[in-house]
């Protein structure tokens, strides 16, 4: 099955939902007027899209229809897909790994998927040919090691690992220096997730970070925030709590493919401004993408 076709299916409780709402306003209309831009709004609204980016949508597409004198609903369907790419599209979405070795940092809350999504971005790099390196450096959570250890080995990767309690960016030290000495493309590390312990959590991700700044200075660098789609609304508030931390390049999302809130993704880019680089729409250790916006359009509307 292609990407496509597997986004298809992981986002069809979205597309069900999103498509409601929207096919019911166009076949409610049978001419492009104010009432139908209102329906449109709410029906945004309504689609976990947010109020502030939902507003400017419809501003733009009002815009485009006096300018391009639109006056077929169905043309004011694609000028929306448009949109709505435009949002997706504003942010550069591609992958920095542009030295050797590379640096992939990690973040999240806890039961995000983040371990998961580690072993298949390793796998995806691996398959490209890239030897690489994981630090297991959530070191409160016993489990968190074990499972990364299982996605390593799944993905064909090295791990390095230490005892439970280990200072975590002791860790990633280590890890730097195997993944020099092994001449390795790309290092992945994991961090805890525990925000109920904000202050902590953020003093452990500054020291990580300034472990690879010092050791690694002139390595690509990405940080990438692992949300859960399912959780809607929330996950934007989890953007804000880690951009005060660490500057995010990129996000990567989960459980897309159980949720119907699919839509939160262009409001989370749009008042963001970060790009979305990894999609996750399934369980298999494949079933992790590279984000690509006119597919994900397509895929919803």
């Amino acid at each position: 099955m292609g990407f496509f076709e597997k986004l298809k299916q992981g986002l069809s409780k979205t597309k069900e939902s999103f498509n409601d709402k929207i096919n019911d306003v166009f076949s409610a209309f049978r001419k492009v007027d104010k009432e139908l831009l209102e329906e449109l709004e709410e029906a945004l609204i309504m689609s976990d899209i947010g109020m502030d980016t939902s507003l400017k949508i419809i501003a733009n597409l009002r815009e485009r229809i006096k300018k391009q004198n639109i006056q077929d609903t169905q043309q004011v369907k694609e000028v929306l897909r448009e949109e709505m790419m435009e949002i997706l599209d504003s942010v550069d979405a591609s992958l920095k790994l542009d030295t050797k070795p590379a640096v992939i940092l990690v973040v999240g809350v806890n039961g995000v998927g983040k371990t998961t999504s580690i072993g298949k971005i390793a796998s995806r790099l691996h398959k490209d040919g890239k030897k690489v390196v994981v630090a297991a450096a959530d070191t409160f959570r016993a489990a968190a090691v074990e499972q990364l250890e299982i996605w390593a080995n799944r993905s064909g990767s090295s791990i390095v690992k230490r005892n439970e309690g280990t200072d975590p960016a002791s860790v990633v030290f280590d890890a730097i220096k195997i993944t020099k000495e092994t001449n390795s493309d790309v290092l992945i590390c994991d961090t805890a997730g525990r925000l109920h312990n904000k202050k902590y959590l953020m003093d452990e991700l500054l020291k990580i970070k300034k472990v690879i700044d010092k050791e690694l200075p002139d390595a690509s660098k990405e940080v990438l925030l692992v949300l859960d789609a399912s959780t809607g609304q929330n996950a934007i508030n989890q953007v804000k709590a880690f951009k005060e931390t660490v500057d995010i390049t990129g996000l990567v999302l989960t459980k897309l493919d159980g949720t119907a809130k699919g839509g939160v993704v262009l409001g989370i880019v749009d008042e963001n401004k970060i790009p979305v680089k990894f999609i996750g729409v399934g369980e298999q250790i494949d079933d992790m993408e590279i984000f690509n916006s006119s597919d994900f359009v397509k895929a919803i509307i």
